[in-house]
C-alpha cells in the first residue's frame, strides 16, 4: 500500500473536496482519501503508481502538488455515526435559520437578512448533499449537485435583482431592530454548531470542511449586525444593501463551486 500526499492550494471548502472525490472514483487502486481541508492537504492510500492520479488531480486546476510518496499500511476505519449526528445537526440548525432569516429579511425589508439566510441555505445545500450521497453512485451526485447549483444561483440572481432595485428605487429604510437581534440569534447559532463540530474532535475532511464554513457563517452575522447598528445610526438603507449585496456574491460563489461538482 503506498501513501502519497498532495498540496493541494485551492481546496479550502466542501465543494472543492466534493469535486476531488468525484474526479477519482473511477480509480479502482485508490483504497482511501484522506482531506485536510485546514492545511490544504490530500493523503491517498492506492496500490499501483500515482502517475494517472495526479494526472487527475491536475485536470481539477487547483494549484496542487505531490509532496511525497511513502509506502504505508491501511488506516484502520473509525465509527463515524458521531459525525453524521452532528452534521445532521449542523444542517438542520442552518436549514432552520435559514426558513427564520428569509421570513423576518422580508418582514423587515432587510437585503442584510435574506443574503444571510441565502448563505445559510447554501450551507445546508452542501451538508445535505454531503449526507446524501454517501454511498450514492457518481450519476446521482452529480445530479444531485447540478440541482442545488442552479437552485442556489438563481436565489442569489434574484437577490442581486432585488438589491439593484432597491438601490434604484425610493425605498423604505429596514427595521435595524429586527436585523440586529435576528442576527445575533443566529450567531448564537452557529456558535453552537461551531462548538459541536469542535467537540467531534474529527481530522476528517467533512467536519474540519463545516467548521471552515460555520467560522465564515460568524463573520457574515457580524456584517449584517454591524449593518443593523449603521441603519440606525445615519438611518439610511446603505449600509443593508452593501451588506446584502456582498454576501449575495459569496452565495453565488458558492454556487458556481457546486456546479463543478455536475462536470
Amino acid at each position: 500500500m503506498k501513501k502519497s500526499t498532495f498540496i493541494i492550494k485551492k481546496m479550502d471548502c466542501p465543494s472543492e473536496v466534493h469535486l476531488i472525490r468525484m474526479k477519482l472514483e473511477p480509480f479502482s487502486e485508490i483504497k482511501k482519501l484522506s482531506f485536510d481541508t485546514s492545511n490544504r492537504k490530500l493523503e491517498v492510500y492506492h496500490t499501483e503508481e500515482v502517475g494517472k492520479i495526479h494526472q487527475a488531480i491536475s485536470e481539477l486546476k487547483l494549484n496542487e502538488r505531490l509532496e511525497n510518496i511513502q509506502e504505508t499500511e491501511m488506516p484502520v476505519p473509525g465509527d463515524d455515526s458521531q459525525q453524521r449526528k452532528i452534521l445532521w445537526w449542523v444542517l438542520g440548525i442552518n436549514f432552520g435559520f435559514f426558513v427564520v432569516e428569509m421570513t423576518t429579511g422580508w418582514i423587515s425589508r432587510s437585503m442584510g437578512l435574506v443574503a444571510d439566510s441565502l448563505d445559510m441555505l447554501a450551507d445546508s445545500i452542501v451538508y445535505g448533499l454531503s449526507l446524501f450521497a454517501v454511498g450514492s453512485a457518481m450519476s446521482r451526485k452529480r445530479k444531485v449537485a447540478k440541482i442545488s447549483g442552479y437552485f442556489q444561483m438563481g436565489l442569489a440572481l434574484l437577490g442581486f435583482s432585488e438589491v439593484l432595485r432597491r438601490f434604484f428605487i425610493a425605498s423604505k429604510t429596514p427595521l435595524f431592530q429586527w436585523m440586529i437581534v435576528i442576527s445575533v440569534l443566529a450567531l448564537m447559532g452557529n456558535l453552537v454548531s461551531l462548538w459541536l463540530i469542535n467537540e467531534a474532535k474529527s481530522d476528517e475532511a467533512h467536519m474540519q470542511a463545516s467548521a471552515i464554513f460555520t467560522s465564515n457563517d460568524i463573520i457574515v452575522n457580524g456584517g449584517v449586525i454591524l449593518a443593523g447598528v449603521l441603519v440606525y445610526l445615519i438611518e439610511s438603507k446603505w449600509p443593508d444593501l452593501i451588506v446584502g449585496g456582498i454576501v449575495f456574491a459569496f452565495v453565488m460563489r458558492g454556487a458556481i463551486r457546486i456546479l463543478k461538482l455536475a462536470i
